[in-house]
């Protein structure tokens, strides 16, 4: 009985020993626990977006302690680790269901439609062209991501980072390249809070100090009902000519609904609080959760930091460019300095546009003025992201299921 006993001990320790961590771990597992650290100091000594960036570097922190991923994501009753039809499900399977069916996204924006004003958008309706034109990063980089190698499928996904919204990022790349979700969550949300430092050098090469110095009229009072109709009128028309931006739109137009309308008060402070903060923390630690260091350790990480810087510094020149066309056509009543809030970093960017130009005229408030494209670009990426998952969900390595769009992008590619 004794030697039995002794065996059963030395069956338990080995079982012990064998689930230990440092048996389990290799260098890439270290090198993304180091990563994860930075990315933390990013977020609690610099403030770079650490709402999200935070819950993101500790998710990439856990899933990378060796030994932690069976634990936290599940394993196959045979013992191998799985991400899909798992048994023994673990905490992160259950956050992970609300990226991989695309849950997350549509209620972050139904808490910044709660927290949205768009009354400067419709009293001055020109800001949508801004808007638009700083979609122009998303469709230059798709292309220049296609002629670095990826498929199309992973270039529409990267491209977004242009549109400089996180949760419209995350969405796209879930549908269209799953895999590089960490890779794009990071890179979006980190050139989000680096918009001080890469728009201000643009802004001030694309503009004169005459053009800087441009005072605008203050935009006229917008009624009520006004405010009411546009959530409607918008979600009614885009969503009949682009139904695949209805999750995130119509999320967006029914929190500002709830806002504007006066009489769900506590709906509405419930979406910009309770329930906004929440879905960010299981947002974050999910997409964090899947940055395992062989997938996210690749030259293929590299290729999408830059392309989606790339991506963000031409959105922000194409917002610049159109609004210097429409100074030019006005006669000098726009500021072009407003042109860069075209990107979705809301309010970060309509900021920038008002720091630069309290620089050239301390009296110049243009803040009112760049919420227009500033929330014109939230309406332009969701919209982007809609046109990009209907020509390309379907993709396999390049293939479609569309045979007209097939032809144009083989034609592209050509």
């Amino acid at each position: 009985m004794q030697q039995s006993l002794l065996v059963n001990f030395g069956e338990i320790f080995g079982n012990l020993y064998d689930s230990m961590g440092f048996v389990q771990g290799d260098w890439q597992n270290y090198v993304m626990i180091l990563i994860s650290f930075v990315l933390m100091y990013l977020a609690i000594v610099k403030k770079f977006e650490p709402m999200l960036l935070l819950p993101i570097a500790f998710g990439m922190f856990l899933i990378n302690i060796p030994g932690a991923e069976s634990v936290l994501w599940g394993t196959h009753p045979e013992g191998d680790i799985v991400y899909e039809h798992v048994e023994n499900r673990g905490l992160l399977w259950y956050l992970y269901f609300g990226v991989d069916k695309v849950i997350y996204p549509p209620l972050i924006f139904l808490g910044i439609g709660a927290m949205t004003d768009f009354g400067p958008l419709i009293a001055n309706p020109k800001s949508m062209l801004i808007g638009a034109g700083a979609q122009l990063g998303v469709f230059v980089a798709f292309i220049l991501a296609i002629l670095l190698g990826f498929s199309v499928a992973a270039a529409a996904a990267i491209a977004i980072i242009g549109g400089a919204d996180g949760p419209t990022a995350i969405m796209t790349t879930s549908i269209l390249a799953e895999k590089y979700v960490p890779t794009i969550a990071i890179a979006a949300y980190s050139y989000m809070a680096l918009i001080p430092i890469i728009q201000k050098p643009l802004m001030r090469a694309l503009t004169t100090k005459k053009e800087r110095a441009i005072r605008m009229k203050p935009l006229r009072q917008v009624s009520k009902l006004e405010k009411i109709l546009f959530p409607l009128i918008v979600t009614l028309v885009v969503g009949i000519i682009l139904p695949q931006s209805i999750a995130l739109l119509g999320m967006l137009m029914l929190g500002n609904l709830f806002k504007e309308s006066g009489v769900v008060d506590r709906l509405s402070t419930q979406a910009q609080n309770g329930l906004m903060n929440t879905i960010t923390i299981f947002l974050g630690i999910a997409v964090g959760s899947k940055a395992k260091g062989d997938i996210f350790l690749t030259l293929d990480t590299l290729k999408i930091i830059g392309l989606g810087l790339f991506a963000f510094i031409i959105g922000t020149i194409g917002g610049l460019l159109v609004a210097k066309i429409m100074c030019k056509v006005t006669k000098g009543q726009i500021n072009p300095l407003i042109g860069s809030a075209g990107v979705s970093a809301v309010p970060m960017a309509a900021r920038i546009s008002e720091d630069v130009g309290r620089e050239y005229d301390p009296q110049n408030h243009l803040l009112m003025h760049a919420m227009g494209p500033n929330v014109a670009g939230v309406i332009g990426s969701a919209i982007a992201a809609g046109i990009l998952i209907a020509c390309f969900n379907g993709y396999v390595d390049g293939t479609a299921t569309s045979g007209a769009v097939t032809t144009v992008i083989n034609a592209m590619v050509a």
